[in-house]
């Protein structure tokens, strides 16, 4: 899948945007983000049943592009999650 055209942290709403080809904007919150994080140690975790506890007004901190995806670090300390871009857009 190719990147979207354009990712915006939208700080006062604690949204991430996401503006794909073809003008679909898609908006995600930043605890919907931390929640699904798609990394081991979080995977392993709902896996064992575990809930992740995540603070309801989370922020995104840093975003490093990885090429197929961005890898998200938030105020709770986390950062260890790489969002693929078809990963993201299966969000809803």
């Amino acid at each position: 899948m190719n990147a979207p055209e354009h990712v915006t942290v939208h700080a006062a709403s604690g949204r991430l945007s996401l503006t794909w080809h073809g003008g679909h904007t898609q908006w995600i919150d930043n605890a919907t983000l931390r929640e699904r994080c798609p990394c081991s140690t979080c995977r392993r975790l709902a896996h064992a049943g575990h809930d992740a506890r995540v603070e309801p007004h989370v922020a995104i901190v840093d975003m490093q592009p990885m090429g197929y995806g961005v890898q998200i670090g938030f105020s709770d300390g986390h950062a260890q999650g790489i969002y693929p871009w078809e990963y993201l857009a299966a969000i809803t």
